[in-house]
């Protein structure tokens, strides 16, 4: 386990190994650009900044998808991109649900999403509905 504090991930690539990575509280972004970490099964970018904005999450998600193919645990929990009814109040469990399956769409073999396994319904309609799932609100 790597506990990192960072302004420039660039190092990781000399860790190719490496299993498991945490970088909780780390104000990164969509921007995140992670060297290829094969071994990666479980990531965890908690209270960052990463947000749906235009399409920023959708190419962030399709770059752990390429650069992390292992990838089976992931946690955005405090992001803007993971709505959370307890700290917004305008958000609730259908802009959450809608989220997962955004996520379950690009990341396809997670097992687990936040704090939450991944069911198969979950993943079915994941593949069905998934790319149309972003979580966007009518004012």
């Amino acid at each position: 386990v790597a506990f990192v504090v960072c302004r420039s991930l660039e190092g990781l690539k000399t860790f190719s190994y490496l299993e498991e990575l945490i970088l909780d509280n780390n104000l990164l972004g969509n921007d995140l650009l992670l060297p290829r970490l094969p071994h990666l099964h479980t990531l965890t970018l908690n209270k960052n900044q990463i947000s749906f904005q235009r399409n920023t999450c959708k190419i962030l998600l399709d770059h752990l998808a390429e650069v992390v193919p292992s990838l089976q645990y992931l946690s955005l929990l405090g992001n803007i991109a993971c709505p959370n009814e307890l700290v917004c109040k305008e958000k609730d469990e259908d802009d959450y649900q809608r989220y997962r399956y955004f996520v379950l769409h690009k990341l396809t073999n997670l097992k687990f999403l936040d704090t939450r396994k991944v069911t198969r319904r979950e993943r079915e309609e994941a593949l069905v509905r998934g790319a149309f799932m972003k979580v966007v609100k009518p004012k």
